[in-house]
């Protein structure tokens, strides 16, 4: 059998076809300027001031691409992030509350596991609706891969309770602040307008997603081997049946851990909802809940840096690879050829019939999603085009946005330029190439989804 390449391998091939497409694209930019939303200000690009440049060929630079990936604007927080979360975590596992809290949940839900799906994906789908989570479902899946595995499934299961319920969320969103509203915004129409037909697209594609898990899922319980996860999760589903093995009693001690977990989960959506919290004060609020669990089950300092630290160590991949992944970007904008890009797809848009147009709308945000993971950075990259375009095509801003919206949010749960993803998937410890050919046919899904929910706003000009 024809062995898949590692993740690495297939992020600095990108890495080296950004650096090819600097030799053969022009280069162009577009002047940036400063617009006020809400009670802040964003650097946007000015539509109608593209012009073409001298190109900035990348060679020698790919192989300091990722170290500037590391250094670009908000990757040097995920990587810190996922190192301080990873060792948190690590400290919180060793004090055998999350084995034994996952012992007393299976005891309880013996018979009717396939309730967990729907209750937990509905909450996370809810939080990335509501108010963006993606970053924040990173460490979750330290708690729930574990449980699927003990409740018969396997890891594939367990990303999907968190990661892939909040990246579904994150893209059918009536209220996400980080892409909706700035969306909105940019397009001068009123924040959060429209949110009823946004409500039924969230809740189609959450139910959609919520089903396609369970039949898995079930499918999976009924024969593991079908799993792509099989071999790799048997040592892993050993590992927690012997862990819950040697508990002969779930103490005040277990009591007082999950407590903190919980409160650490609570304060989470309380600094991020009411706070505007974000990676900073969420590491520290994990750090610190590490740190008490650590002292609660009765580590000794030593002890307890020493955990730390080899969680830490656990994290390497993950956060080596979100540094390798940035490098993409960084090559094509050292390059001079990103606004070259942007360019050439609006120009085409612009020239089609009304429907046709936003579905080259969803598909230029499918394409630079690849290049541009960040939601409120491609915003404001691409709304002050669209919105215009959308004028010229004869598609409301409205439409233009939910586009962006269905383009941007899907293919995060797939692309290996995102930070977000590959980091989730190197802290569930799930191969990235058994994870992209699991999702592929939910994207397709996906696609064919958004092109159904662009069809009505279209033919009703939904304002």
């Amino acid at each position: 059998m024809r062995k898949v390449p590692d993740v690495f391998v297939i992020v600095f091939a990108l890495i080296l076809l950004a650096a090819v497409l600097t030799w053969v694209l022009p280069g162009g930019s577009y002047d940036r300027i400063e617009v006020t939303i809400g009670e802040g200000t964003r650097e946007v690009v000015d539509p109608g001031s593209f012009r073409y440049e001298d190109s900035n060929p990348q060679t020698i630079e790919i192989f300091t691409a990722p170290i500037n990936g590391f250094l670009r604007h908000g990757i040097t927080k995920i990587v810190i992030f996922i190192f301080l979360v990873g060792g948190s975590f690590y400290v919180l596992n060793e004090t055998g509350a999350i084995a034994a809290g996952i012992q007393q949940l299976v005891r309880l839900l013996k018979g009717r596991e396939f309730l967990v799906i729907p209750i937990v994906m509905t909450i996370f789908s809810l939080f990335g609706a509501a108010f963006g989570m993606c970053e924040e479902a990173i460490p979750f899946v330290l708690i729930f891969v574990p449980l699927a595995l003990a409740l018969g499934y396997d890891s594939i299961v367990g990303v999907s309770l968190t990661f892939l319920a909040a990246g579904v969320g994150f893209a059918g969103a009536f209220l996400n602040p980080f892409t909706l509203q700035i969306a909105q915004g940019l397009a001068d129409i009123q924040p959060v307008s429209g949110w009823g037909y946004r409500l039924v697209v969230w809740s189609v594609s959450t139910v959609v997603t919520i089903v396609w898990v369970m039949v898995y899922a079930a499918r999976v319980k009924a024969e593991p081997k079908r799993s792509p996860m099989y071999e790799l999760d048997l040592a892993r589903r050993e590992e927690i049946m012997a862990q819950q093995a040697e508990l002969t009693e779930f103490t005040w001690r277990h009591g007082a851990c999950l407590a903190i977990l919980v409160a650490g989960i609570l304060g989470m959506v309380f600094g991020v909802v009411q706070l505007g919290w974000y990676i900073v004060e969420l590491a520290g609020l994990f750090f610190a809940m590490g740190i008490l669990a650590g002292i609660v089950s009765g580590m000794d300092g030593n002890t307890l840096a020493k955990t730390f630290i080899a969680g830490c160590r656990d994290m390497a991949g993950a956060a080596l690879i979100v540094g390798f992944a940035a490098g993409i970007i960084v090559l094509l904008e050292a390059g001079n050829v990103m606004d070259t890009i942007l360019h050439g797809m609006g120009t085409v848009t612009s020239q089609l019939p009304s429907l046709v147009g936003s579905y080259a709308m969803y598909f230029m945000q499918v394409f630079l999603n690849f290049f541009i993971p960040s939601g409120s950075t491609k915003a404001a990259l691409t709304m002050p085009l669209m919105a215009p375009l959308a004028d010229i095509s004869g598609i409301t801003r409205q439409t233009a946005v939910l586009a962006y919206q269905l383009g941007d949010g899907f293919t995060n749960m797939i692309i290996p330029t995102s930070g977000v993803t590959v980091g989730t998937l190197a802290m569930a410890k799930i191969p990235y190439e058994k994870w992209f050919r699991w999702n592929l046919p939910m994207q397709l899904m996906f696609v064919a989804l958004s092109l159904v929910f662009l069809i009505w706003p279209v033919m009703t000009g939904w304002m």
